[in-house]
């Protein structure tokens, strides 16, 4: 008989229709940002858990829509008078809402999907944690709707909640986060800033979301969707108190659990995304796990590179290996054993659209060269614009070509590195090795300032 029910309330109810205008918008906005997520099965993961910025008010706003069917269609006191308890006619609508947002969450992923399968190269179990979470938040807010529809069966219900949910989803985090740091930097995000369904922090590539806040976002949620369904089928002021109890609990026991510091302390290393994978046929390369669908991109530019270095670089590195450091502001992570004067290690190339490396803005030859002269330092040391200017010279040098001006320069900039250049490459054969060994020597010990010399004084 319930099933019965709940094929007809898919049939006919509002359910598909919220579960569609969802999959829609969101797939559309995901697949405007294909880059941010192509050959990455996390960062896909993550950027669906993003779309809930849209996805969760329109939940919401699809259960008010169905929650105030029987207001909106006068059946109220019939239905109110009949011996069958409420439940029985809750459960069925409360389940078809949660099947089709789900399964409007789930194709959002598959349809994305599309653009990982053929690149990808790792696929970590937390990432259908991280979705799963996701699904559970939609289903929390299409219940949550239907109680406010219910309470609330007014035609601007549906379009208010929905303006409210993106407040709460999407700008409620972000106050937070600028409250948290008003006049004193030293603060850290409060741990109630992940309570949040939507994941708006940056995870880099070979990052998860540690297990400890899937599982606490887990309770939390379904906490919340435990009241959303208990208002609906509230019956009397007893039952609406009672109905509120699991959203008081479960955020009383989240709180606790979750770490603060926001979105950065959410997020950990995965150490099977930073293994390497490497191409042996020849000098070694090797990428990252969680990039391993660039390596076909990276080998032969970084071979040439290291032939290059051979030819005029003494005790020049023999092997190329990608950056295992992080690259962007976040909870301090363990540094991965510095390599020796052998290795090149390089930063992954940007990745396209298609997963493979997008070489649009820089080829990948010179920003191999550059790598030579910039080591994974902790402090980051090695980032001013001297140092940057110092690079693309000694770069120049094993090309034996002057250096290729970059958009952004300056036209002071663009002399000086011509004039650096040109007294470089002045200097007799034996001097300028000298100088460009003691430079990278230098560089490997995280002592950016020692590369600077290859500038005359007269540019600094």
């Amino acid at each position: 008989m319930m099933g019965r029910i709940l094929g007809i309330e898919l049939r006919r109810s509002a359910a598909v229709g919220a579960a569609l205008l969802s999959l829609v918008v969101s797939t559309a906005a995901l697949l405007s940002f294909p880059q941010g997520f192509a050959g990455r099965w996390m960062q896909l993961a993550v950027a669906v858990r993003m779309m809930l910025m849209l996805s969760w008010p329109l939940a919401l706003a699809g259960g008010a829509w169905l929650g105030r069917r029987d207001a909106r269609s006068r059946v109220d006191e019939l239905f109110g008078s009949t011996a069958r308890p409420r439940w029985q006619r809750v459960l069925p609508t409360a389940a078809a809402l949660a099947v089709t947002l789900v399964a409007g969450y789930a194709l959002t992923f598959l349809v994305a999907a599309a653009w990982v399968i053929p690149t990808a190269g790792y696929f970590p179990v937390t990432a259908i944690a991280v979705s799963a979470v996701g699904a559970l938040s939609v289903i929390a807010a299409g219940w949550l709707g239907m109680a406010v529809g219910r309470a609330v069966p007014r035609l601007v219900t549906p379009p208010a909640l929905a303006v409210a949910g993106v407040a709460v989803a999407g700008l409620l985090p972000d106050w937070l986060s600028a409250a948290a740091f008003a006049g004193d930097p030293a603060k850290v995000e409060p741990a109630a800033l992940l309570l949040t369904p939507v994941y708006l922090g940056e995870l880099q590539d070979f990052q998860t979301i540690v297990a400890r806040v899937n599982l606490t976002q887990a309770l939390w949620l379904a906490a919340l969707a435990a009241t959303g369904l208990l208002l609906f089928g509230a019956v009397g002021r007893r039952s609406v108190a009672l109905a509120v109890l699991p959203a008081v609990v479960g955020a009383a026991v989240a709180v606790p659990l979750m770490p603060t510091g926001g979105y950065d302390a959410a997020a950990a290393v995965d150490p099977g995304a930073v293994e390497l994978v490497c191409d042996n046929d020849g000098p070694q390369v090797c990428v990252i796990r969680v990039h391993a669908g660039l390596l076909p991109d990276v080998v032969r530019p970084a071979r040439q590179a290291l032939a290059m270095m051979a030819a005029k670089l003494p005790d020049a590195p023999v092997r190329a290996v990608e950056s295992q450091q992080a690259t962007l502001p976040a909870r301090p992570v363990p540094a991965p054993p510095r390599p020796g004067a052998d290795t090149l290690v390089f930063r992954g190339p940007p990745i396209g659209h298609t997963g493979r490396a997008d070489v649009s803005f820089e080829p990948l030859l010179p920003s191999l060269l550059k790598a030579a002269w910039q080591q994974d330092c902790a402090d980051g040391s090695g980032d001013s614009i001297e140092a940057y200017l110092a690079r693309a010279v000694a770069a120049a040098w094993l090309t034996g070509q002057p250096p290729a001006p970059e958009d952004w320069w300056a036209s002071e900039e663009r002399s000086r590195v011509e004039r650096a250049y040109q007294a470089l490459v002045g200097l007799p054969q034996d001097e300028q090795r000298r100088r460009m060994a003691a430079a990278r020597a230098a560089v490997l010990e995280c002592r950016s300032d020692a590369l600077l010399p290859i500038l005359p004084r007269d540019t600094l």
